[in-house]
């Protein structure tokens, strides 16, 4: 997964480093980086004070009078002229004071309010960092705050997980009857009792109609009933008459990454109950074929899987369930190739299975196909390869569509078809209700026709 699937980037793991980076300075913290320009009050004269001023001066009488006279009107204007200055150094002063004062109170109101804001800054930023530092930790260890320990997730499973058993009769060729074990293994879906498991897992009872048996942990035999089958996906839902029990959580298959932990609960062998094994997911989308089912989808794990494992749970670090253990690789000398189907791929198969019986929406064409026809017979008969087609059902799909017995099959809609089991494969990717062509070949001349997909459903299949 890249980082825009599912890995933190180096923003999400360092909040103080995205903190800061989308916003000029200024505009994160206010005042902090902004310069302050003041202005002093401009001076404003209040008149022509330079020019002297004219005044009407009458005749002098004689010396003594004027000097007189001149004395005391001088001493008159230069106490006035002393009085006007003091007042007006008192009126500056008390002006002056009163505007350094509200300045100053000023100042000091923005610088406090700075000051919030950087220790409301600092405590985020403090926080901020403790989790960072917390998820580094957990990311180190492997976990996460919901995290499980193995001793936990075991605990949980051994309230979901059950053994599922069969005995199964088989005639052989001298009409000599023998009996046998098929063992696997299921989990609880539901609170009344539904249990999802492979179909390989229950193939023998139901083709044979023998009977199912559930085992729980505390040793509580139920007989089961088969709910639904999906063959083409390896899916089956089983049903016991209990109340009050504990189903498993379905997670996201889709969240997986190489190298998360998984843990197997199952019975491996059929006799080894409620075993659990650890490992790691190994990759991811590995379509798989099995002798008991076409391809499918599938992650690799590395844990420990053995017969008997298959249709237990894989469980996440978290306890729910991710994926449903169905195949391993049994070559000799080959250890640690096991495979699960994704939760998410069976979630909705289940619900169908559930409410109706069968998978819905599937595309179902009406064809009967001839698996001998294969690569020698194309180059014997000079026909190409494809799907050779032995009968179609009158009323179906590929009646309307005009397909005879006898007709190739080579391609449907984009997608080449080479041989029988490839028109399956090719089938999944249509629905039901899907119009596309189909390629044919028929007696030395290629041909396009026209289909719409019916429905899939027991009856047709």
């Amino acid at each position: 997964m890249d980082e825009q699937d599912g890995r933190h980037s180096y923003r999400e793991n360092n909040p103080v480093a995205g903190r800061h980076e989308s916003a000029e300075p200024e505009a994160e913290f206010g005042s902090a980086y902004r310069r302050e320009v003041y202005s002093d009050a401009h001076y404003e004269p209040a008149g022509e004070s330079t020019v002297p001023p004219r005044y009407y001066t009458p005749p002098e009488k004689n010396q003594r009078e004027n000097r007189s006279n001149r004395q005391r009107r001088s001493g008159g204007r230069a106490a006035g002229v002393i009085c006007a200055v003091l007042a007006a150094g008192l009126l500056g002063g008390a002006c002056g004071a009163g505007l350094t004062g509200y300045r100053f109170g000023a100042r000091v109101s923005s610088l406090e309010q700075r000051l919030n804001e950087y220790e409301s800054v600092l405590q985020e930023t403090k926080e901020a960092a403790e989790r960072s530092l917390a998820d580094a930790e957990h990311a180190a260890a492997g976990q996460t705050a919901d995290t499980l320990t193995p001793a936990e997730i075991y605990s949980q499973a051994t309230r979901q997980v059950v053994g599922i058993r069969t005995e199964v009769t088989v005639t052989n060729f001298f009409g000599m009857t023998s009996s046998g074990a098929v063992s696997g293994s299921g989990f609880i879906i539901s609170e009344d009792g539904y249990i999802l498991t492979n179909y390989h897992v229950v193939e023998d009872a139901y083709s044979g109609h023998f009977e199912i048996e559930v085992i729980t942990y505390d040793g509580t035999k139920y007989s089961a009933s088969i709910v639904g089958i999906e063959p083409a996906n390896d899916i089956a839902v089983l049903k016991i008459e209990a109340e009050g029990l504990t189903p498993a959580k379905l997670g996201d298959s889709d969240s997986l990454r190489v190298g998360d932990m998984v843990y197997a609960v199952g019975n491996p062998l059929g006799e080894l109950e409620f075993s659990m094994s650890t490992g790691y997911v190994s990759a991811l989308d590995r379509v798989i074929n099995t002798q008991e089912s076409e391809s499918i989808n599938m992650f690799q794990i590395d844990a420990a899987v053995n017969e008997g494992n298959s249709g237990g749970p894989l469980y996440a670090s978290d306890g729910s369930v991710v994926g449903i253990v169905t195949a391993k690789y049994s070559s000799s000398g080959v250890e640690g190739l096991g495979f699960a189907i994704p939760v998410n791929d069976v979630r909705t198969i289940a619900d169908d299975l559930i409410t109706k019986g069968y998978v819905t929406g599937k595309a179902y064409m009406g064809v009967s196909l001839d698996n001998r026809y294969n690569s020698m017979y194309s180059q014997y008969y000079g026909m190409p390869l494809g799907a050779y087609v032995a009968g179609v059902t009158p009323g179906s799909a590929a009646g309307k569509a005009g397909i005879q017995a006898g007709d190739i099959i080579t391609a449907v809609g984009d997608y080449p078809v080479k041989a029988y089991d490839e028109l399956k494969l090719v089938l999944r990717r249509f629905s039901a209700n899907d119009t596309t062509e189909v390629s044919i070949y028929r007696s030395g001349t290629e041909l396009k026709l026209t289909i719409t997909f019916d429905e899939a459903t027991p009856e047709n299949s």
